[in-house]
């Protein structure tokens, strides 16, 4: 198949359901864009959003490997843009991950308490 996950891609929309819309990404391939990756928020009425014929930039979310359903999203791709915007702008982004660096934990502490807690349960059985 020519497409891959995470690949951009441009559409035109061939039709609208209430659980999705479906886009022509070429003659012969239609993906799915599902109302949850319709945009950021909440979607009761497609029609609302999206018309029939209008060309749309998507992100394809997964390939279904045996039946070669594609699953899109106009969501992610409005998020890569809002993304790129910001960063364009010479904004002080860094990736802030959560973590306690107080605290010692991991295999090297635990390692050094093995002894201690050892003695403590031969203690405990009176050994």
């Amino acid at each position: 198949m020519k497409y891959s996950v995470g690949q951009k891609l441009k559409g035109r929309i061939t039709g609208i359901q209430p659980y999705g819309a479906f886009v022509s990404l070429d003659d012969h391939t239609q993906g799915l864009i599902h109302i949850s990756e319709c945009k950021s928020g909440i979607v009761r009425d497609l029609n609302g959003e999206l018309k029939v014929g209008k060309e749309v930039s998507v992100v394809i979310m997964d390939i279904e490997q045996y039946n070669g359903k594609i699953s899109l999203s106009l969501r992610q791709d409005e998020m890569i843009n809002t993304n790129k915007k910001m960063m364009g702008k010479n904004h002080n982004f860094k990736k802030r991950f959560w973590t306690n660096y107080h605290l010692e934990y991991g295999f090297t502490s635990i390692a050094n308490k093995q002894k201690e807690w050892i003695e403590e349960a031969l203690e405990r059985l009176g050994k």
